[in-house]
This record gives C-alpha cells, structure tokens and sequence, in this order.
C-alpha cells in the first residue's frame, strides 16, 4: 500500500510538490474535474497539457493514482434538453486519461446525497481542532425522494455507466464511485447502492473509491470491516479515504469527523483488514483537521493546503503501514 495526498487544483507550485515529496507522499490525486487544463474550453481535458503535469509531477518523485471525471450534473440527471452533450464529455475525459496513462477516474453524480436531511456544523476537538459534525434535521417538509424518483435517478445512471464501461475497458483505466456523503438512508452510494451499481455493471474495471469515514458516518467499525470483507475479496476497492469519526447516524443520529488518533473507530485494525483481504491501492488521508498553525496568518502556502493537519495524517498513516510491515514479519 502507498500513501496518496488529494489536492482540489491541478495549478501546484514546486513549493507544494516539494512539501509532498518532503512528508513521503508516493502519488496524487486530484479530485475536481473541472481543475484539469481543457476542461473549460473543450469539456474534457487536454492529452498534452495532462502528459506535461504527469511529467512534472514524476519529476519530484511521485505519480498521479487517481483523477476525477467532469461532473454529471442535476440538468442530466433529470434529463434535460441540451444535456447529453455532458456524456460526451466524461467519455472524451475517459479516452484522455487512458491515454495519458492514468488508470483510476471518479465519477460525480448529482442528487446522490440528501444535504436536507441533516444540518451540519463545527465542532471543537483536541486542543481547539476544529471539525466538520452533522446532525438529523427532521422537517416533514423536506422527505427524501420516492421510489419512483429514486428508480428515474438510477435509470439515468445506467445511461451514464452503459456508456463509460466498455471505455474504461478498453483504455485499461478502473472507473469508481465514492460513497454518498452524508450516507443517510437510501442515498444511491450506500450499503444496497454499492451492490446495485456492481450488480449491474460486474465489469473488473467498476468498483469504488471505498471512504471509511463515510461509512463509518453509516455504521461505525463493524460496518466498515464488513464492506472492507465484501468488496476488498471482489477486488473492488480501488482506492482508500481514511479518518476517523466520533458516533455515526446509526448510532447517535450525528456524527463529529476526528483526527485519526481520536476518534471511535480502531484504525490499525481497519489498516490490516484491507491488508488481509489483499488491498494493494493507495490509502488516502481525508478531510483533514483544521489545526491551530494551518490558521495561522503567516501560513505561507498559496494553494490553501493545510500542511500541518496534512503532515499529522501522513506521518500517522505511513506510522501504521510501517507496524503493518513488522506485523507481517518484514518487507516482501
């Protein structure tokens, strides 16, 4: 396993890049669609701009593991006119990336998290760390869709995947889905979403960009280890978002994210459970914590990076594969 760092832009100053390199930073992953050079003028991302940033990215020591797709907006999801032009775009994005060399893409979708059934907020942690928590908002004004809405946000889904899977099968690039977050009940990439979506595309290419701190929103520990079983033996998980989080909605109907020594769930054990089921993907620190010094006026980083809550969760991660490697008896 490898340690990757998510950046929102792909305009990162060598600054950046070397602060990367600096915490043990072995890949990127860049989590906007819209941040790639073309996406503006063409929809897509332009071939030779994306082999110019691998390039340069290579050449302080690290890879591009993961990228994500021009967004699938509200306008196709409720099959506007005009909107099929969107498909086009992710299927040109998905031909440039393969051709790029970059095997994992992310797909957005909207309408796949349900925001009004939760109000959210910031929570003091450890030393005045500073959090994002969520909590249920009950108003019967508000009620998640029906049935029958759900099945017309689906069908439009299969549209988008009937698309993009024979070309992530023929560009050899893996094509995932990241859990609803907020994972309330029903959203399309929860528990029974992540079956329905490997169900009806059991192509090796689909899987998912598997987040522990959503799904521990979802259920806590056990829910975590028993996705990690299910979908981590299928080869399925392609890559890792790893915090921690205090409660869950199932729990205490909210849930606080946490640093990673800090919350309720057992991260070693989450560790070593990927590392039984033969996980070999990157694992991604997420959602980092606002800590006192990133607050700082003087923080000198231009890209908004937080490197001291970024540099805690590296050193924490790279900590835990080092103890896994020991705990398997040395290197391969």
């Amino acid at each position: 396993m490898k340690v990757s760092i998510q950046v929102p832009t792909c305009d990162l100053s060598d600054s950046d890049l070397k602060q990367m390199c600096q915490l043990g930073v072995d890949c990127i992953d860049f989590t906007r669609g819209s941040s790639f050079p073309g996406v503006k003028e063409l929809g897509y991302p332009d071939l030779d701009q994306l082999l110019k940033l691998k390039r340069r990215i290579r050449s302080h020591g690290m890879d591009i593991n993961r990228v994500t797709l021009p967004d699938i907006s509200s306008s196709f999801m409720q099959d506007e006119p005009g909107s099929e032009i969107q498909l086009d775009h992710v299927s040109n994005a998905i031909k440039a990336f393969g051709e790029a060399g970059i095997s994992l893409v992310r797909q957005r979708f909207a309408g796949d998290v349900f925001p009004y059934m939760s109000e959210e907020y910031t929570a003091v942690h450890r030393g005045g760390a500073l959090v994002r928590g969520e909590s249920i908002r009950r108003n019967p004004e508000l009620q998640p869709p029906t049935v029958e809405q759900l099945n017309a946000w689906w069908k439009r889904f299969d549209i988008v995947f009937g698309r993009l899977v024979p070309l992530a099968e023929q560009y050899n690039v893996n094509l995932a889905v990241h859990p609803s977050d907020t994972p309330h009940h029903n959203t399309p990439f929860g528990g029974l979403g992540f079956h329905r979506v490997i169900d009806a595309f059991p192509s090796r290419n689909v899987g998912l960009v598997y987040c522990v701190g959503t799904r521990g929103e979802a259920g806590g520990t056990p829910l975590v280890l028993d996705e990690i079983y299910q979908y981590g033996r299928k080869d399925r998980i392609f890559l890792v978002h790893f915090r921690n989080i205090r409660g869950s909605l199932a729990t205490a109907g909210a849930f606080e994210e946490a640093l990673l020594d800090d919350g309720h769930m057992n991260m070693a054990k989450i560790l070593l459970a990927l590392h039984k089921v033969g996980y070999n993907g990157c694992i991604n620190p997420d959602h980092i914590t606002s800590l006192e010094m990133d607050r700082a006026p003087h923080n000198p980083s231009k890209s908004g990076m937080g490197w001291v809550g970024w540099a805690y969760s590296i050193g924490y991660v790279k900590a835990l594969l080092a103890a896994l490697t020991e705990f398997r008896g040395g290197r391969d």
